[in-house]
């Protein structure tokens, strides 16, 4: 079934030229030039990869702080107890709590961005592994999620650090701000991104491994970006 595109969408596909890979400054001046909708639309940044996320070695997971931070508020929720608590509290925590709240969590209470979780409590969260593992908020030590420098962390997350992973298809999708930014601050927060992910590259993967690369926002289309000139720009082969 063909896809119903809306007058405003198909204006902004004739301002790009589908043949062409964009530098990543032109292509944010684009996506910024396109954003039209009502609302502050977000910019996205899809990548295909060249690995097979069935393979354990082949897996690529990180997380990555923006440069400009991603244009929104996270809540913040933090297991955590005692002095802990307090330290998560003081640094800026949206909801700190334990045992209650890994209960709250459990009955079907999701009204939070990112979970963080000291080393102590998570043989205790680990029972939320198949509520919060398929939406990506299970802590985890790899994103930095579990930890004891909880003020490091919630500063961290607060000011603008996300989580990437590669899904079953071997794409990343990626939130990388605001059409309400400027175009040089969109690119800045696309390139840190990408290269987090050139620097997450799998031993075991071979061949192309940056196969694509896209950046849109909520309501526009897709412009590919130059993966030689990227190359060039983070000073990689």
């Amino acid at each position: 079934m063909a896809v119903k595109r809306g007058k405003r969408y198909k204006q902004a596909v004739q301002s790009i030229d589908r043949s062409k890979y964009y530098a990543v400054e032109e292509a944010a001046e684009l996506v910024k030039k396109n954003a039209t909708a009502k609302f502050d639309e977000t910019v996205d940044l899809a990548l295909k990869l060249g690995v097979d996320p069935r393979q354990a070695d082949q897996m690529v997971r990180g997380t990555v702080t923006l440069p400009h931070g991603a244009g929104k508020s996270v809540k913040l929720l933090v297991f955590a107890k005692g002095e802990k608590a307090r330290e998560a509290e003081e640094a800026g925590a949206d909801i700190v709590g334990s045992d209650e709240l890994i209960e709250k969590v459990q009955s079907g209470w999701m009204d939070f961005d990112v979970a963080v979780a000291t080393p102590d409590m998570m043989s205790a969260v680990g029972k939320l592994g198949r509520i919060l593992g398929p939406k990506g908020l299970m802590p985890s030590p790899k994103s930095g999620t579990v930890t004891f420098d909880l003020a490091q962390a919630v500063k961290e997350i607060k000011a603008g650090k996300i989580e990437f992973r590669v899904d079953k298809n071997a794409n990343i999708h990626v939130a990388v701000g605001k059409t309400s930014f400027d175009s040089k601050q969109i690119a800045e927060n696309a390139l840190a991104v990408i290269e987090s992910i050139m620097k997450a590259k799998p031993a075991a993967s071979k061949g192309t491994y940056l196969r694509r690369i896209c950046i849109s926002s909520t309501m526009g289309p897709g412009i590919k970006l130059d993966h030689a000139l990227l190359a060039t720009q983070l000073g990689r082969k």
